[in-house]
């Protein structure tokens, strides 16, 4: 038992690396997203079911490129957050909401997490172990 114990403290010392972690998957999941839509942007009208909003297809390839970098980096996090919190909740309230919970694809369960993640990024920031930090550290004097 103790042996667990202390593969267990390990992670309780270091809870900062998984809000990290999870920040820079979320950051290369929205990248790789935004990059795929750059390259294919047949794939957002058939996500969306709707032609008629090409001016809103800009905004959306770049938001997910630029605010996942800023995720991946924790640099400018609440802004890259942000700026994918309309997107998400437009997934969410509009696109997925009438399909219902558990089909297959582009699920309702799925963007919903994505949307809260953004929503926790943006109002607790980056963490720790992010150039948010360090430049914050750095302007303070903090950082050696």
């Amino acid at each position: 038992m103790q042996q667990l114990d202390n593969f267990f403290d390990r992670f309780n010392r270091n809870q900062s690396t998984a809000y990290a972690s999870i920040r820079i998957f979320l950051g290369i999941a929205l990248t790789v997203r935004g990059w795929f839509l750059f390259s294919n942007p047949d794939a957002l009208t058939q996500l969306i079911d709707d032609n008629t909003l090409h001016m809103w297809f800009s905004y959306i390839i770049i938001a997910h490129i630029a605010g996942g970098l800023s995720l991946v980096l924790g640099i400018f996090t609440r802004l890259g957050a942000l700026v994918q919190i309309p997107i998400l909740a437009a997934a969410v309230f509009v696109v997925h909401a009438e399909k219902g919970l558990m089909m297959g694809g582009q699920s309702l369960e799925l963007a919903a997490l994505v949307l809260f993640l953004l929503v926790t990024y943006f109002l607790f920031g980056a963490g720790p172990l992010s150039l948010d930090q360090y430049f914050l550290q750095k302007k303070s004097g903090t950082v050696a």
